[in-house]
């Protein structure tokens, strides 16, 4: 049995050990909130979300990439605007302010789309004196694209030849809508650049494709 010196050094050893563990809060964790659906050219903004441990936490990539053109900051902003479509796994840390500090880290998928797609149906090809090409635009968002879709032959000293143009309405969900494009041009060495810019007036936002030929084309004929 204690005498009441050693209860006295049992009950605060006790209170020190609580007040420790108080002090010290629930173990840092991160919830499993997925990351929403982002998609290229679309500005977005996620807060990632941390609890336990002492606060503030710090946010940093611990492994593997965040796609093009989106950044995340210390205090766990996901932001930016996507420049390419696909799958990327990234795992990412968080730190927070306790003396030591415990860190964790927790793997996250990115899926990025792309809602606005163009592709060469035919790439451009040089006929006589002439270069002509077609392209396919699709549209798998559930909104209207106010079209705009440019092509340019540019020449070796910069200087740029509309051969197409077309400005319409893309409906939702339209799948491989066939642009044809060309023109006569003189002769000389020309990269094709073809653009189509949708503006989506229901989300405020713009989305941009760009397609460019690998190395000029040659018109060797005169028109």
């Amino acid at each position: 049995m204690m005498n009441p010196r050693q209860t006295i050094w049992a009950l605060a050893v006790v209170l020190c050990f609580c007040s420790l563990l108080a002090a010290q809060g629930p173990p840092l964790a991160v919830g499993n909130e997925p990351l929403p659906p982002i998609e290229v050219g679309v500005e977005f903004h996620f807060f990632l979300r941390a609890s336990g441990g002492v606060p503030p936490y710090v946010w940093s990539v611990a492994d593997g990439e965040l796609p093009d053109g989106v950044m995340l900051t210390p205090e766990g902003l996901l932001h930016g605007r996507p420049t390419k479509a696909g799958a990327f796994d990234v795992t990412l840390r968080v730190e927070d302010s306790g003396h030591p500090a415990h860190t964790l880290s927790k793997p996250f998928r990115a899926e990025v789309s792309a809602p606005l797609l163009l592709e060469w149906a035919e790439p451009p090809k040089v006929r006589d004196n002439r270069i002509d090409g077609v392209v396919q635009v699709s549209n798998s968002s559930t909104d209207i694209f106010d079209l705009t879709f440019i092509v340019e032959a540019v020449a070796e000293d910069g200087r740029a030849t509309a051969i197409g143009y077309e400005h319409f309405k893309l409906k939702p969900g339209t799948t491989d809508f066939k642009i044809p494009f060309g023109n006569t041009l003189p002769h000389g060495a020309y990269t094709i650049n073809a653009d189509a810019i949708a503006e989506v007036a229901a989300r405020n936002a713009i989305l941009r494709q760009r397609l460019e030929t690998p190395r000029p084309l040659q018109v060797v004929q005169g028109p």
